[in-house]
């Protein structure tokens, strides 16, 4: 990965509309294009499409991409939406690349990002002091070959 400085990161945020995951993987693309992280591109798209639909069907209101790399060499992708309830696709006790069952109509999604990304999780966020945010935070990352 090129040297940066400062540290950058890039948040988005998306209006409840249908072409809203589509506007926020073509804004990915083009970070990563900008920072020479073009290879990341198919993996880094699914990550955040799959996290983007997650919060789209999901959740009411509206959502927010956020993009950065972590001192450790990934790319992390971060969906934040106004609802802390956390998919039981990324809690506890699923094994890592695990599939739903072949008759099930949905959770291939989260199944994605936990058989593609390096790492995956969930973060929670509190509304204390009356603050605008709150919510969860699903985030994914992947990682590049270094030189």
């Amino acid at each position: 990965m090129p040297t940066v400085s400062p540290p950058w990161s890039y948040t988005l945020h998306l209006s409840r509309d249908p072409r809203s995951p589509g506007i926020a993987r073509s804004t990915l693309r083009s970070v990563l294009a900008a920072y020479e992280l073009g290879g990341l591109a198919p993996t880094a798209e699914l990550l955040a499409s799959e996290l983007l639909t997650n919060a789209h069907l999901h959740t009411a209101g509206p959502y927010a991409l956020h993009i950065r790399p972590t001192r450790a060499g990934q790319l992390r992708l971060g969906v934040w939406d106004k609802d802390p309830t956390v998919p039981s696709g990324l809690g506890a006790g699923f094994v890592h690349g695990v599939m739903p069952h072949g008759s099930s109509e949905g959770g291939r999604g989260l199944a994605l990002v936990r058989a593609c990304a390096d790492a995956w999780g969930a973060s929670l966020l509190d509304e204390r002091g009356g603050g605008p945010f709150g919510g969860k935070v699903l985030w994914a990352e992947c990682g590049w070959a270094g030189p």
